[in-house]
């Protein structure tokens, strides 16, 4: 069972920001509609505002479920593990809204991130159930570096290519919702 936090404390916000990869699950209201979940890493891409509030940095990739399903419904889970240390799992249960660029709010919050090309968003979760629970059965793992590979070819693109790239793989979900413009 898993126990109910009442915010992020210092700790809390410490080790969420130590781990080199979190999860990131939305859904479509449509009861056929494609559940999501993606990997996110990269360091200095996950902020935690407030005790109620985290951020990340949303780079370019192959896909837009995560926006999608959020300009529709705002639901969305991010969930951490521990791989390395005492077992653990921790989930935020909450409300995300995606500022673009082109947002008022973007430069502030990208700020609060390291630089990498391909950034088309931050992606802004109110957090409404915090919980944390055992994560016996995650195995250790050992964590060697984070790829470049993304970083390298939106560098490659280059901002023509990239907004080229979304126009082509980010304007609908697979589930025919709106993505980027």
């Amino acid at each position: 069972m898993a126990d109910v936090l009442d915010g992020i404390d210092d700790k809390l916000a410490e080790w969420l920001q130590e781990q080199p990869v979190f999860f990131v699950a939305t859904a479509p209201l449509a009861a056929d509609g494609l559940v999501n979940c993606s990997p996110k890493g990269l360091a200095g891409t996950f902020a935690v505002i407030d005790e109620r509030t985290v951020a990340y940095l949303d780079l370019t990739g192959s896909g837009i479920e995560t926006i999608a399903h959020l300009r529709e419904n705002g639901r969305i889970v991010l969930m951490f593990c521990a791989f390395d240390g005492r077992p653990n799992i921790v989930r935020m249960h909450g409300r995300g809204r995606v500022v673009l660029p082109t947002d008022e709010a973007f430069e502030e919050l990208a700020a609060r991130f390291t630089e990498h090309p391909g950034a088309r968003s931050v992606v802004v979760v109110h957090v409404e159930r915090l919980s944390e629970s055992c994560g016996y059965a995650v195995p250790t793992m050992d964590y060697r570096a984070d790829r470049d590979v993304l970083d390298l070819s939106n560098r490659k693109r280059g901002e023509d290519g990239l907004a080229e790239y979304r126009r082509e793989k980010n304007t609908r979900s697979l589930d025919g919702l709106p993505g980027l413009a």
